[in-house]
C-alpha cells in the first residue's frame, strides 16, 4: 500500500515557510527545486512553479541540492499520479510507438534477443534477467511477426541500441501485437526510481506535458 505523503511532509517547513529563489535542475531543467527553509538545509522538488509549492504533489524533498539517491525521500502520493498518468498515456507516447513498430519489423527478432523487447512466449522467463543492465536479455527471440513486450525507460540513462535498460530505469512495459500495435496499458515495473546515480526522473517531452497537465489538475483541486 503506498503511504501517504503527509508520513513525511511534518519534517519540513510548512508551506507559509518556504522562501523565494526558485531553481531548475541542470539534468532536469523542468523539474524546480526550492528551499524549504531559510538555512537551505532541506529542497523541495517540483514540476510546478508556483510559489509557494504544492508539497502534496512535489517530486520530493532532498537535503541537498543537487539531490541525490542518498539525499532524496519521494512522494509516495506523486510517484502514484506518475503511474496513473504513464498508464493513461504512454501507449500515445511517438517514441514508445516506434519501438512497437521496430519490435514487429525484419529485424524484431535480431533486437528481442538483444533485450530491449521480449516475446510474448519469453517475457515472464526474461524479465527476472532484465538486470542485463545493457546486455543480458532474455534467450528468447521477438519481433519479426510476433507479438511481444516492449519497455518505457527513463531518458537518464538510454540503453546502447538494442540493449535492455537497468532495472532502476525502466518504468514499465506495454505489449505489442505482430503488427506492431501497442495493447492496452503500460504495466509498472516494479523496480524504477525517480534518482540514480545517472540522474533523475526523464520522460518524454509528450508524457512530461501529460504529467505537468495532470500535477496542475491536482493543485487546482488543493486551492480554495
Amino acid at each position: 500500500m503506498l503511504a501517504p505523503a503527509a508520513r513525511f511532509l511534518p519534517r519540513f517547513a510548512s508551506k507559509t515557510a518556504f522562501f523565494r529563489s526558485v531553481s531548475s535542475l541542470s539534468s532536469n531543467p523542468r523539474i524546480k527545486v526550492f528551499p524549504a527553509d531559510a538555512s537551505r538545509a532541506s529542497f523541495l522538488l517540483s514540476y510546478l512553479e508556483d510559489e509557494p509549492p504544492n508539497q502534496r504533489i512535489a517530486i520530493g524533498f532532498s537535503t541537498t541540492d543537487p539531490p541525490t539517491p542518498r539525499s532524496f525521500i519521494e512522494n509516495q502520493t506523486f510517484t502514484k499520479i506518475l503511474y496513473e498518468v504513464l498508464s493513461e498515456h504512454a501507449h500515445e507516447d511517438k517514441d514508445l510507438l516506434a519501438q512497437a513498430q521496430a519490435f514487429a519489423g525484419p529485424g524484431g527478432a535480431n533486437l528481442g534477443s538483444g533485450g530491449a523487447f521480449f516475446s510474448q512466449k519469453n517475457k515472464k522467463r526474461s524479465s527476472s534477467k532484465v538486470g542485463g543492465g545493457g546486455g543480458a536479455g532474455g534467450s528468447g527471440a521477438g519481433g519479426g511477426g510476433h507479438g511481444g513486450y516492449v519497455h518505457l525507460s527513463d531518458s537518464r540513462n538510454p540503453p546502447d541500441f538494442g540493449r535492455i535498460a537497468w532495472p532502476e530505469d525502466i518504468l514499465g512495459s506495454v505489449e505489442v501485437d505482430r503488427s506492431g500495435n501497442i495493447i492496452g496499458q503500460l504495466e509498472p515495473s516494479g523496480t524504477y526510481r525517480i534518482i540514480t546515480n545517472e540522474g533523475i526522473l526523464g520522460l518524454s517531452p509528450f508524457l512530461t506535458e501529460k504529467l505537468v497537465e495532470r500535477l496542475r489538475a491536482e493543485d487546482k483541486k488543493d486551492k480554495p
